[in-house]
């Protein structure tokens, strides 16, 4: 916990981001009396994303609301569901859900495009690189993911069951600066405001301890799944990912220009960038699969900050696939640099030495044009 941050400088987290993740709830999309879609705040939500857009950031959506506007449509009763119901739900209501954000965010020449994760999309190596690749393809492309959990085939055994970790690891995915979580409370406190009218409103958290655990409580909504202690996880999750993160009530219009402009929320503050994170991990917490030796003019361009091409590498030793960490030795047999390969060593045997405009033709498939990107590489 740390003193509270100025106004401006809590709002700035959020203007001076390069990538924002931002996770909107279910009970800001979907009005809790009739469980229709709150179309009002959907659109003026829509005009503060292309503030940001404007500003050249990039943003990506983690929405709640499928099975809240499901339930209506299938006439479900109030209270819990079970499972079969959930997923029925969840099958109806995220084509609602769709078409609304690509509505809204079409009205302002935006392409929304839809991802659907489950736990193992973010925790298995194979199925994590594809989800990265997919959204950073979608980001370079001018599009605006819009991402739920797949509650449609997850089970209680493989799903987060709430959208505020998936948040989380969604903004960990794609090495994102900023992570907002809109709900319907407007940051931690020491004990629940609800209950407790002494309990004090905390505005910055750079260190998750014990003490601000304990000061989670429980959801606040019946519409939502999350509650306080999600929302703790998900800063963990998000701090160690180089990744501020907000918690700020949503129910307002226009909720990020309201965080921008000083409104009360709570901050937990990254102490290190998503960048250095990622290249902090390559170099010391991966066990590397492979060699890749490269010749002088590739080890010159890697020392330079350039990426690693194929025609630079002139030989591949070991067995390792695609995204593993391999080592990249000079023509001297010198460990100098560690990086996540972008291909299997046997389809980097095969492109070795030869120019990217070749690997097409040679490998059978269109995949990267370098071996080793240049954000996946850390010199030694």
């Amino acid at each position: 916990m740390s003193v509270a941050p100025s106004a401006a400088r809590a709002g700035n987290r959020l203007a001076g981001a390069r990538r924002v993740v931002v996770k909107i709830g279910s009970a800001l999309l979907v009005e809790k009396t009739t469980g229709r879609l709150n179309r009002a705040w959907l659109e003026a939500f829509a005009t503060d994303v292309a503030a940001l857009r404007a500003r050249g950031q990039e943003v990506i959506l983690v929405s709640s609301g499928a099975i809240a506007l499901g339930r209506r449509e299938l006439g479900l009763a109030p209270g819990k569901l079970r499972l079969e119901e959930s997923q029925a739900a969840a099958a109806v209501g995220q084509i609602r859900l769709a078409h609304a954000w690509k509505d809204v965010l079409g009205q302002h020449d935006f392409t929304a495009a839809q991802m659907l994760l489950t736990l193992g999309d973010t925790e298995e190596r194979r199925r994590y690189l594809n989800a990265r690749g997919t959204l950073e393809t979608l980001l370079k492309l001018g599009g605006i993911p819009v991402i739920n959990e797949n509650d449609t085939v997850a089970t209680a055994e493989i799903r987060y069951g709430d959208n505020d970790r998936l948040a989380a690891r969604v903004a960990q995915m794609a090495s994102a600066d900023c992570l907002v979580l809109l709900s319907d409370v407007d940051g931690l406190y020491t004990a629940d405001p609800t209950a407790d009218p002494a309990a004090r409103h905390i505005p910055e958290v750079t260190q998750i301890t014990p003490e601000i655990e304990a000061m989670a409580g429980g959801s606040a909504s019946d519409v939502g799944s999350g509650g306080m202690a999600t929302k703790v996880m998900a800063g963990r999750i998000a701090i160690a990912a180089g990744c501020d993160m907000c918690i700020a009530i949503g129910r307002e219009l226009r909720p990020l220009e309201r965080i921008e402009a000083g409104a009360r929320c709570t901050w937990f503050v990254a102490q290190s960038s998503p960048r250095t994170v990622r290249k902090q991990w390559i170099a010391g917490l991966l066990k590397p699969a492979g060699t890749l030796h490269v010749d002088p003019g590739a080890a010159l361009a890697l020392r330079g900050g350039k990426s690693l091409l194929p025609a630079g590498v002139t030989r591949v030793d070991g067995r390792f696939d695609r995204g593993d960490a391999v080592v990249v030795r000079d023509s001297d047999g010198v460990e100098f640099a560690r990086g996540l390969s972008a291909y299997s060593s046997e389809d980097a045997r095969r492109a070795s030495g030869r120019r990217s405009q070749e690997l097409e033709a040679i490998l059978g498939y269109r995949g990267r044009d370098e071996i080793i990107h240049r954000d996946d590489l850390v010199l030694l």
